[in-house]
């Protein structure tokens, strides 16, 4: 999908504050080696949601230099976690299982168990995973196990609905991890984190899933802007290419999606 520009004078945008979150839009002008500046989700020892800092003073850092996801509350949790699986769904389902195996142990590996907590109870069934991690192991080609897939997915989709949140917090939280993510992902014009690249565009799925929650001109308008940040990972994605778009493109362009936001509140 090509990426269409919008012209702005300052894309240095400051966004309302969401429930107890206080989220800032990037500015466009973030450059390729530095994380873009933005204030992101901040959680108490109680696990309720506050005015926050950098990734690095939410808790105990975890995979990637990032918060402990398992201290954020349960709809961002969630989120978290099946951006990991939809970005190794898709590595799987383009012929590459042994770069979708990392993203796929979240639902099963104990290194991730404080992903899951809670979930049990609103239906997540860790044997579809599981299965999904055998066929990973087996060497079975994914278009073997569609049907597997394809279940794993309804599962998340379907706990996802019974966690409820805040769809405008869920998406302005996915836009920010997104930036941090390409910020380790691509630098210096080349994909130096293959990781954390496709896990920037897991979550941009994850971002247009919660976004069919909105209705009338302003959802399209912001399901409109996710499609075009999804289509911003060039080739088959998010298999890393040679040339991948530069952070300031991404930041850009999540923005924009965080200001077509301000519509639906």
């Amino acid at each position: 999908m090509e990426f269409r520009p919008k012209v702005w004078t300052s894309l240095g945008l400051g966004l309302a504050v969401l429930g107890s979150t206080s989220l800032t839009a990037c500015g466009a002008d973030t450059s390729e080696n530095t994380a873009p500046v933005s204030e992101t989700l901040s959680v108490t020892e109680s696990g309720e949601t506050g005015e926050g800092g950098e990734a690095g003073e939410r808790g105990e850092s975890g995979e990637g230099g990032h918060a402990n996801p398992g201290a954020l509350p349960r709809p961002l949790r969630l989120a978290f976690m099946t951006g990991h699986v939809e970005a190794g769904l898709a590595l799987y389902r383009a012929g590459e299982p042994g770069m979708a195996a990392k993203h796929l142990l979240h639902p099963v590996s104990e290194t991730h168990a404080a992903e899951r907590a809670g979930l049990d109870e609103l239906g997540f069934r860790a044997e579809l995973f599981e299965a999904v991690s055998k066929a990973l192991d087996e060497g079975l080609a994914a278009s073997e196990i569609e049907p597997q897939l394809q279940a794993a997915e309804a599962n998340l989709a379907g706990v996802a609905e019974k966690a409820g949140g805040d769809p405008v917090e869920i998406i302005t939280f996915l836009m920010n991890t997104i930036n941090e993510e390409y910020a380790v992902g691509v630098t210096d014009g080349a994909v130096t984190d293959p990781g954390e690249y496709q896990d920037a565009y897991g979550f941009a799925i994850v971002a247009r899933d919660r976004a069919v929650a909105f209705e009338g001109e302003a959802g399209e308008s912001v399901r409109a802007e996710i499609e075009t940040l999804i289509g911003l990972w060039p080739g088959t994605p998010p298999v890393p290419t040679d040339d991948p778009m530069p952070l300031s493109t991404i930041s850009a362009q999540t923005s924009l999606v965080l200001l077509e936001l301000t519509g639906v509140q």
